[in-house]
């Protein structure tokens, strides 16, 4: 080193309890934050949602030959509106917990002073709920679900033709070792900033899962193309019109409701007759049969590739030879027809062509297979403590509608009972608009907007309020508030080389 050379020194980050020495031209093990000359710096840069000025109106109420004037259109939206809407990403956290937020900023709209308090949150209470458009079995309910080998997670209650997953949670980042937090944080990250995940469910007959926001899950190496339009009993009553007068029997299969065309209502209201069709299962109401196999990556999410094995003996006082059977999923997906011979024994027909565009309809009817990932978290005590220095207010207020939470400007579902947990679909959020801290936990960006005075009553940091003009926004990253559109912006592209 040479003579007058002053050999750098780290700084030390306070954005996280973890309390990294940077050093500079580096940044903190979460990427997030780095050393730029001296300075601690933010590397993502903040992120603007721009409003679009386009409104689809509400049609006025008065009858066009009416001299009643018609009412004002309303957009339906009380909070953002033609704006630009600052968000918490890029913006900061408030460790420690006396900090104020990292913007308050202050707008007018609509002749109304509006505050929207934004921060961005070490979510150590947080988690994702997905949800997997699919009839396949991907496990039992509370299978664990893991990935590189750590548990993460666990299957929960399925929901009408989607498999549920419910991942992360405290117990999953600090409860376990310290290779299950690392793998459960990362797991959530990458699934929030919507990228794939591979996960295995099960562990006496594990399933391989591989899940992305918006995108369809691809199971054993098996991408998922349709979600189901409903269960056996439902299909039939949806499409028992398409088939009356065409086919003798009809069955959809399902691994929860397997329906009989000829017992149920839809075929008794058609006046189709008793065709002495045996349904091996146990049988609910009329044309309603439960348990008729095993679950599944088979025909209507069962464990069969040949319906024929869910049917017991024909009865031969009702059955008779030349009678026709239709086979179905509950995707359209599979099918077959049979013909009864002179042992009342089905075997194989080729399919008329009108019965084939039944189950074209079918599919037709179904939904694309895809997966929703939700982001949900508990806003704690600090978190609030940086939008107030009595936080129980802030509660109230979010309780009492006075102030309105959103995530990255995407709306959030607030759940009933006690604090602020709130959940988020990540796709209505920008990209990447989740960091994380090798506590472990997740970043998330949270906004709290409210009239101006109402944030004066909670007890807010008046002295912290910037008008909105005055936030330098000049490498502000700039988004469109639509669902899923391509966000041309990388987090890779801020990130520095890691301390």
């Amino acid at each position: 080193m040479a003579d007058g050379d002053i050999k750098p020194t780290k700084i030390r980050c306070d954005a996280c309890p973890v309390l990294c020495y940077i050093a500079d031209g580096r940044s903190g093990a979460c990427d997030r934050y780095a050393n730029h000359g001296g300075d601690l710096v933010r590397l993502d840069p903040l992120t603007i949602v721009e409003m679009s000025d386009t409104l689809v109106p509400f049609l006025p109420s008065g009858a066009p030959d009416s001299d009643e004037p018609a009412p004002s259109d309303w957009d339906g939206d009380i909070v953002q509106g033609a704006r630009p809407f600052v968000t918490a990403i890029g913006a900061g956290t408030t460790y420690p917990d006396y900090k104020p937020a990292p913007f308050i900023v202050s707008q007018q709209v609509d002749d109304v002073d509006m505050v929207t308090v934004v921060t961005e949150g070490i979510f150590s209470y947080c988690g994702v709920k997905v949800k997997i458009d699919t009839d396949r079995h991907i496990g039992e309910e509370r299978d664990v679900v893991r990935v590189k080998g750590e548990p993460i997670g666990h299957v929960m209650t399925s929901e009408y033709g989607s498999r549920m997953l419910s991942l992360g949670g405290v117990e999953h980042l600090t409860g376990g070792s310290k290779a299950e937090g690392r793998v459960t944080c990362d797991a959530l990250l990458r699934l929030c900033n919507r990228d794939a995940v591979e996960m295995v469910i099960g562990d006496n007959h594990p399933v391989t899962v591989v899940v992305q926001a918006g995108k369809p899950p691809i199971i054993d190496g098996e991408e998922e193309k349709l979600m189901r339009v409903g269960c056996g009993s439902a299909a039939i009553g949806m499409f028992a019109k398409q088939w009356h007068g065409h086919v003798d029997e009809v069955v959809v299969v399902d691994d929860h409701i397997t329906g009989v065309l000829s017992e149920h209502e839809a075929g008794k209201q058609l006046g189709i007759a008793p065709t002495g069709i045996r349904i091996k299962g146990r049988r609910s109401t009329p044309g309603r049969y439960f348990q008729v196999a095993q679950p599944g990556k088979g025909w209507g999410g069962t464990d069969i590739e040949d319906p024929l094995t869910i049917l017991g003996p024909f009865k031969p006082d009702v059955a008779r030879p030349g009678l026709t059977l239709l086979m179905v999923s509950t995707t359209g997906e599979q099918y077959g027809y049979f013909m009864l011979d002179d042992d009342l024994v089905p075997q194989p027909a080729p399919i008329p062509a009108r019965l084939k565009a039944s189950a074209d309809l079918i599919a037709e009817n179904c939904e694309p297979s895809v997966c929703s990932v939700l982001f949900m978290g508990g806003a704690g005590g600090s978190l609030r403590a940086g939008v107030t220095e009595n936080p129980v207010r802030l509660t109230r207020s979010v309780r009492e509608a006075l102030a309105h939470v959103t995530c990255g400007g995407a709306q959030t579902y607030l759940w009933p009972g006690g604090g602020i947990t709130v959940m988020v679909d990540v796709l209505d959020m920008p990209s990447g608009a989740f960091g994380y801290v090798p506590t472990p936990a997740l970043v998330a960006p949270i906004e709290f907007t409210m009239r101006l005075s109402d944030y004066g009553a909670l007890g807010g940091y008046m002295d912290r309020v910037q008008r909105v003009e005055e936030v330098d926004m000049r490498t502000a990253r700039r988004v469109p508030p639509a669902k899923g559109q391509p966000d041309p912006a990388n987090r890779a592209h801020y990130r520095w080389p890691r301390e």
